[in-house]
């Protein structure tokens, strides 16, 4: 193997590696060739030097690119172009040297995207729309499009004539708009959240750009229908991405304004189709079987009558985007109530489990590993534990309703639905896997969601998303290490929320039940049973007043264990013995926790109040053994020789080894040991988790085990307390 020649050497430092084979055919001359004086101007060929301080700048941003190589052959080839249009012109590597915004913005896009490159290369007057303002700002990267200007002296044209004219340069409009939003994404002018915001307003306002051309198209002497387009999926909960279907939902007024609106809805598809990206209609109903544009009254009665839970679900991102937007908001508010019971459908929360399971099922087994959006610990993980907790919680509490995924989390963290640790968890996991799926798009503006398994695409990736390498480990290593911690923590906490118990229960629920107003709540206690309604109510009022976290997580919990204590012969007995538990229990961080995470743990403490005193007295003096109802492993009595030991062990700790022993402690640690098997026996007789309590081989009572001759015993103080 020849040893790399000075030149190379050099480069290399910069990053640039094999370019493609220069005019000698060798390998790795051609960075030199497009950076020397038949190239750029950047590269003095005979120092083996940048060929000045301006130049040293430039080489450096180009170092720092994702793709160095990509950046140097996407700017040469620019330049190339440009000399060719606008031999004249101002220059782009002048502006570079002069402007340091510009130069660290399109070098980003050059190294990032190959198509954006290219769209440059076929558009040389476009870099400009990166040039820093006059005040030195960034250029605005908000999704506003800036139309071309007429042409000079041209008059301006009208009918289809107009439509046809409009769009390569509603084309060209739509590019610089995306320009600006990729640069600013790519240099940390904008956070995840505000790129995707950009995005989906630069596809309103290409939609609504194509709306105006399919409506000036229509056939003379035709009157423009009232035509609505909703928004769907991730447009409508605005957090698009840069390359994927933009879903809608037509919606036209009265039937007179069918024909129209169909002919307005088909050439608005065709038209984004060949502007930006497939507009996809197929969440209408009855999908792409049914007619593409329905009226408000065919879109009611559909739902009314046959819409399924996913169709419900879908509708928790729509938002108007175009046309009649009046009329779209109408088509939303009278929607609404049917979305917001949708839960209450016996099958909804097994159909949205199922769907979930369905996507993941229908990936090939060789991408399934790989696939960020749908495959396990990917992005619908994230989007589907949200969306159910919305459509059971979000009956009632309307600060649920709301049609992004972050915006919808960070309302069920603040309404106590979801804990902060893993609210927190989960939105980082989402900016990880959507800022992934960016990078991925952006590079050959393409729809893909699989991270690549070609060595190369996979360090391109790294280094696109910030990744560097240090002695210990490569940017490769370093960002699969984050991506596997990322998708495990989204795959537990999918799994977590999306089969909590707790959800079904409450999905059982009546909405008007949950509600727990003062006379909802009275009538129910009557309704259930309990003996004292009045009584109750200040209970439930106690653990439920406020706007604390504490009592938004009580007011999920509590129409649930109702029916519970309703169950027991003294429900009111039940109650009060929940009051007195999370009265000392409140405070402590994981109570609630666990009654809204732990599985089964509120409806078996439900039933062990409302079913034995004994129990209910027990827990009231050691409340810290409700962990035990967690796992059936934990209610499950324990040997004679695991008790024995465990006795002695507590009390040895006190009267063994230790200068002033203390046989008080001693026994009270004992007692304490035999209390908390005694609450274990008796939550396991109530929940039918053994038999008789009476012992045999398997268990021993623990007054038996603290009673028995072969246990040591600590010498006996002479007063001990209450025998």
């Amino acid at each position: 193997m020849s040893r790399p020649t000075s030149a190379q050497a050099r480069l290399a430092r910069y990053g640039f590696g094999v370019t493609g084979a220069g005019a000698t055919g060798r390998p790795g001359t051609a960075a030199a060739e497009l950076l020397g004086p038949d190239g750029l101007g950047l590269w003095n060929p005979t120092t083996h030097e940048p060929a000045d301080g301006a130049a040293a700048e430039l080489l450096a941003a180009l170092s720092r690119a994702a793709d160095p190589d990509l950046a140097l052959r996407q700017l040469h080839r620019l330049v190339e172009s440009e000399r060719r249009t606008a031999p004249d012109g101002p220059g782009v590597v002048d502006a570079l040297h002069v402007d340091q915004g510009l130069r660290r913005r399109l070098i980003a896009v050059l190294g990032a995207s190959s198509a954006l490159g290219d769209h440059l290369v076929a558009n040389p007057d476009q870099w400009n729309v990166l040039v820093t303002e006059p005040d030195g700002l960034a250029p605005p990267a908000d999704g506003r499009l800036d139309p071309d200007p007429p042409p000079a002296g041209d008059a301006p044209a009208s009918g289809p004539a107009a439509g046809k004219a409009a769009v390569p340069g509603l084309r060209r409009a739509y590019r610089r708009a995306l320009l600006r939003i990729a640069a600013a994404d790519l240099t940390g002018g904008r956070g995840l959240e505000q790129t995707m915001a950009a995005l989906s307003e630069l596809a309103d306002a290409t939609l609504a750009a194509a709306y105006r051309i399919a409506v000036a198209e229509l056939p003379a002497g035709t009157d423009e229908p009232r035509l609505a387009v909703v928004a769907m999926g991730k447009s409508g909960g605005c957090e698009l991405n840069y390359v994927s279907d933009v879903d809608v939902i037509f919606v036209a007024a009265e039937d007179d304004d069918l024909p129209a609106a169909t002919t307005v809805a088909t050439r608005l598809i065709h038209i984004c189709g060949l502007v930006a990206w497939p507009v996809d209609a197929a969440l209408r109903p009855e999908g792409s079987r049914g007619p593409l544009v329905r009226t408000l009254a065919s879109h009611l009665a559909y739902y009314h009558r046959w819409a399924r839970t996913w169709e419900f679900q879908a509708l928790l991102k729509a938002r108007p985007a175009t046309g009649d937007t009046g009329l779209a908001k109408a088509w939303i508010d009278q929607l609404a109530p049917l979305v917001w019971h949708a839960a209450e459908r016996p099958e909804a929360v097994t159909d949205v489990r199922a769907m979930r399971r369905k996507i993941i099922d229908n990936i090939p087994p060789r991408e399934l590993e790989r696939e960020i959006k749908r495959g396990p610990g990917g992005l619908r993980d994230i989007e589907f534990a949200v969306q159910l907790l919305q459509l059971v919680h979000g009956r009632v509490d309307e600060s649920l309703r709301v049609t992004g995924t972050l915006p919808a989390l960070r309302a069920l963290v603040a309404g106590g639905y979801v804990g902060r640790a893993d609210g927190e968890a989960l939105l980082r996991g989402y900016r990880f896997l959507r800022s992934v799926e960016h990078r991925l798009q952006l590079q050959g503006l393409r729809r893909t969601h699989t991270v690549p398994d070609d060595p190369a695409a996979l360090r391109w990736l790294a280094h696109a998303l910030g990744y560097v390498a240090n002695p210990a480990t490569s940017a490769v290593e370093a960002f699969r290490a984050d991506w596997i911690s990322h998708a495990t923590e989204v795959r537990r906490l999918h799994a977590k929320l999306l089969y909590r118990p707790l959800l079904e229960a409450v999905a059982r629920v009546p909405a008007d039940e949950l509600r727990m107003t003062p006379e909802s709540a009275r009538q129910r206690l009557e309704v259930l049973g309990f003996a004292d309604p009045a009584r109750a109510l200040k209970h439930i009022e106690a653990l439920t007043g406020g706007v604390t976290r504490t009592a938004a997580i009580q007011r999920t919990l509590l129409p649930v264990l109702l029916p519970e204590f309703a169950d027991a012969p003294e429900p009111d007995r039940g109650l009060l013995s929940y009051r007195q538990v999370s009265d000392k229990l409140g405070g402590t961080p994981w109570y609630l926790r666990l009654l809204r995470d732990g599985g089964p743990v509120a409806g078996r403490l439900a039933r062990v109040l409302g079913l034995s005193r004994y129990a209910a007295d027990l827990l009231a003096r050691d409340p810290e053994a409700l962990r035990l109802l967690a796992d059936d492993a934990e209610l499950t009595p324990r040997p004679a020789d695991t008790l024995r030991d465990g006795f002695t062990a507590a009390a040895s700790r006190h009267v063994t080894g230790t200068e002033k022993p203390d046989p008080v402690q001693a026994i009270t640690a004992v007692r304490a040991l035999r209390r908390r098997e005694l609450v274990r026996l008796a939550c396991a007789d109530v929940l039918s988790r053994t038999g008789p309590l009476a012992p045999n081989s398997r268990s021993t009572s623990p007054a038996s085990v603290s009673r028995s001759p072969t246990s040591p015993r600590p010498p006996s103080p002479p007063h001990c307390g209450p025998r």
